[in-house]
């Protein structure tokens, strides 16, 4: 799977995948839940990167002092909108406000696809931010019509 960054605003992003044949029903259901998932994760506040306590400790975690008060302390890094997947050909894509969620976001995500691509449903392309010619995004004032969770 390819990964390629075009021009990358957090508050309005697309991302895209470019399959290797059109997905059938349950290959999109595997992938949503892969969204899904990642979404869900990103709207409790878990890719906070000030807060990293496990992993900046190494790999012996054993009776690690988990600093509780410091973890309140640290910024919210929350995700704030997530759109309707679309699907045409072999193309589809989804629109996010990754609001103050950090970039660990798209590593954790990259990584999930880069899997399931392997496993599940191959996947030739991820596209993070900009668009394509042959499928232009809405304009703004349409995006603000999506029913977002």
């Amino acid at each position: 799977m390819d990964v390629q960054f075009r021009e990358f605003d957090p508050f309005n992003v697309w991302i895209w995948l470019r399959f290797s044949t059109i997905p059938a029903q349950a290959e999109r259901e595997y992938v949503e839940a892969v969204f899904d998932a990642w979404f869900t994760l990103g709207k409790l506040g878990g890719f906070n990167a000030e807060n990293l306590q496990v992993q900046d400790t190494g790999l012996d975690i054993s009776y690690m002092d988990y600093d509780s008060e410091g973890a309140e302390g640290a910024m919210m890094a929350l995700m704030h909108n997530m759109g309707a997947f679309e699907y045409e050909g072999l193309w589809s894509r989804c629109w996010f406000d990754l609001g103050t969620s950090d970039a660990i976001a798209l590593d954790v995500l990259i990584n999930s696809l880069k899997q399931l691509s392997q496993d599940y449903v191959a996947i030739e392309e991820l596209i993070v931010g900009g668009e394509n010619a042959d499928w232009p995004v809405p304009g703004r004032e349409e995006l603000d019509t999506f029913t977002l969770d």
